[in-house]
């Protein structure tokens, strides 16, 4: 791999310098505290009650012998719970209904939040919570999800349900090389290392919630609307957060703690525990798809076809947009794209890194290489030769599209040349070794963000800005791009953030948090220049700029903007056993210009582990007489661990925007797409026999059979 020794940052020279996390020390050393860690006198500690059933309504809840135990203050739940307002749209769309807790008596999963017992101490709640009595009537649920539901239904959210163009039929037909193939992937969890919390207080009728989220602006808006207050009202900090990955957004605990803290006057925290966060916070869902290829004996595509099915709630209606990477990755004579989604009996679910493009790329990307192998074409020259100059379904042009550069320096550093593409034929005692490619996409957006910078009278600058860093290293991302743009070393400039009082800003999601917040602080940077050219002295507050960059994004032309790559895997298979051990990976991405090469690269890499996770561990069951998890807990879902993780080389080719003023895309989640789609095609290289549903377990190895096993 390689590696960038960190080199004192100069003026105007911090961008693309490896830094250090700025709050490191504080991390190691315990002193960042985190949304569950504040002390704050008078604290009372609530526990969720969740629901054993999957489908029904409460007909009771013993309340009386659980308010007699010692240190209980209260039981909320549906018959003395204040009342919300349901009925509005947040920053993206109407918000899921699980949040808003204790509404009503019916139950649409199993997991539902039906009570919050709020006791003295964690410890007496809990047992209190363990205690109480709730009986149900239960009705039959339904969670069986197959491609073959005949509700399934397409829903245009935020984006076009279908896209075509041409005759996908007659291109089929005149094909010399043809794939129609059903790939599945599993029910997968964010599984992140700090689990959800929250803590509210009221005091003068305004609501201050310490938490842990991704993006303090939301859940201020959110939380506005349900309590029916002016977002004025309501101040959400959330300073240091232990992992997100997509699923930190509002969830029943904050709005239970709110809820709590306002009945008993006290301030009220709520942490979830490891089986509650499986069901209350969010998943990605399982999918089917469907990739139907056609390609001349060029290898030139005529027909593309993408299908998506997914599962959502009876309470909220959620899209894995998985034939996303269709609509950006290749284009053909007859292009068509649908994705569907079923509402079933269990939890919502939400994004997760890289929603759609994760699994979508799994089911392209394979389908992908089995045309090659049909054709007789290498997988990486099928790939280029459908390389587009424009969005396939846009008709837009790219704002840069560096995937066959990604390809070149990814082959030559991986040895791809030398690769014999019959696949079986490569041994190593009891070991079938094999190699794999994929692509990879994800798009490059941001979105408004207002930023305020001050220059202190002693030689320093303060940014304040509603930034979440959830472990990508924003905080110290944001501190070089303000050092560069005022022209400062790094060490004068402080970076605060995790604060709704800040102002308005994007959340951390979409691979567009840096870009967004960087835009900014650019901007308020280029106008305290200006006053400080003018200002003769700094008077004892300082001089302070604010910047909003709503009207600089609405200015932007129309195009396709992405971040792309090109994924490696050598994998090493046991036909006897079905044991699949991934030996090395690389990765290769066109994302924009790196601001911290040190941070960037362990996102990368974090990105390419979870794709690894993927393509061979993880896989949430449902068990259909209860309708919750087998194993809803770290116990029972398998991830990735380090005996799992071989060597993982993680780089990047030049690729700066031009049209931001830093010329960043964003590099938080196109580390994960492709990645088992890689691994996976490295398992047909080493076998030659094709895996399209995730995990591939050993018992689906054995199963497939492979040569001599």
């Amino acid at each position: 791999m390689t590696t960038t020794t960190p080199r004192p940052a100069t003026a105007a020279g911090a961008v693309g310098t490896a830094h250090p996390r700025v709050e490191g020390l504080e991390k190691v050393t315990g002193a960042a505290r985190y949304a569950a860690e504040f002390p704050l006198p008078g604290l009372a500690h609530g526990w969720l009650v969740v629901s054993r059933v999957a489908r029904g309504r409460i007909r009771s809840i013993e309340t009386g012998p659980v308010l007699a135990m010692p240190g209980v203050l209260a039981v909320l739940h549906h018959g003395n719970a204040p009342r919300l307002n349901t009925d509005f749209e947040g920053l993206f769309g109407r918000p899921d209904q699980t949040a808003a807790v204790f509404q009503h008596d019916r139950v649409p999963h199993a997991g539902w939040p039906v009570a919050l017992i709020v006791a003295e101490t964690p410890e007496q709640a809990r047992a209190a919570a363990e205690s109480l009595t709730v009986t149900y009537d239960e009705e039959p649920h339904d969670i069986a999800f197959t491609a073959d539901r005949p509700d399934a239904c397409t829903v245009d959210d935020h984006m076009p349900g279908v896209t075509e163009k041409g005759d996908l039929e007659a291109e089929l037909a005149a094909s010399a090389a043809v794939v129609d193939a059903e790939y599945t992937t599993p029910e997968e969890h964010h599984a992140m290392m700090e689990p959800h919390a929250a803590t509210a207080r009221w005091e003068d009728g305004r609501l201050d919630l310490l938490d842990s989220n991704q993006g303090t602006t939301r859940v201020q808006r959110e939380l506005a609307g349900l309590f029916a207050l002016d977002p004025a009202g309501i101040r959400v900090r959330s300073e240091h957060i232990g992992g997100g990955f997509g699923s930190k957004g509002l969830r029943a605990h904050q709005v239970a703690a709110a809820m709590a803290a306002r009945v008993l006057d006290r301030p009220v925290r709520v942490v979830l525990t490891r089986r509650q966060m499986f069901s209350l916070t969010g998943h990605r869902s399982p999918t089917v798809q469907r990739v139907r290829l056609g390609a001349g004996a060029d290898g030139r595509l005529r027909a593309l076809e993408h299908r998506s099915l997914n599962r959502t709630s009876t309470v909220h209606e959620f899209l894995e947009p998985a034939a996303i990477p269709a609509r950006v990755m290749y284009d053909a004579d007859a292009h068509r794209t649908a994705m569907e989604m079923v509402r079933l009996d269990v939890p919502s679910p939400t994004w997760m890194r890289a929603p759609g493009e994760a699994p979508g790329s799994f089911a392209l990307e394979s389908a992908l290489d089995e045309l090659a192998e049909k054709l007789g074409l290498d997988p990486i020259e099928l790939r280029l030769r459908n390389d587009p100059e424009r969005g396939p379904v846009s008709g837009l042009p790219f704002a840069g599209r560096n995937l066959a550069a990604c390809f070149r320096e990814g082959a030559r550093r991986f040895g791809w040349a030398g690769r014999d593409p019959r696949p079986g034929v490569r041994r190593e005692g009891r070991w079938l070794l094999g190699t794999g490619t994929a692509a990879a996409s994800f798009g490059a957006g941001a979105g408004p963000s207002t930023a305020t910078l001050t220059a202190e009278p002693d030689g320093t600058f303060t940014v304040r800005i509603a930034a979440a860093d959830i472990g990508t290293g924003a905080r110290t991302a944001l501190t070089l791009v303000a050092a560069d743009a005022l022209k400062v070393t790094p060490d004068r400039v402080r970076v605060r953030i995790g604060d709704s009082a800040f102002g308005p800003a994007m959340i951390a999601g979409g691979s567009t948090g840096t870009r967004s917040w960087s835009w900014a602080v650019m901007a308020a940077a280029e106008e305290l220049r200006e006053r400080l050219a003018l200002a003769p002295d700094i008077p004892a507050e300082g001089i302070t700029v604010r910047a909003d960059t709503t009207e600089a994004l609405g200015t932007l032309s129309q195009k396709e903007r992405h971040s792309f790559g090109a994924q490696f895997a050598e994998v090493a298979v046991d036909p006897a056993t079905g044991e699949v051990r991934v030996r090395r990976m690389l990765g290769i991405f066109a994302a924009g210009r790196i601001v911290n090469p040190l941070t960037a690269r362990s996102q990368l890499v974090g990105g390419m582990t979870w794709g690894l996770s993927m393509a061979l561990h993880e896989e949430g069951v449902r068990d259909r007489a209860f309708g919750g998890l087998y194993g809803g807990d770290l116990a029972g879902y398998h991830i990735a661990s380090h005996a799992d993780v071989p060597a993982i080389e993680a780089d990047w080719v030049d690729d700066p925007d031009p049209e931001d003023p830093v010329g960043i895309k964003g590099i938080g989640e196109i580390g994960i797409v492709g990645a088992a789609a890689a691994v996976a095609n490295a398992v047909w290289h080493a076998t030659g026999v094709r895996h399209r549903h995730l995990p591939i377990r050993p018992d689906r190895v054995i199963a497939a059979g492979a040569p001599d096993a």
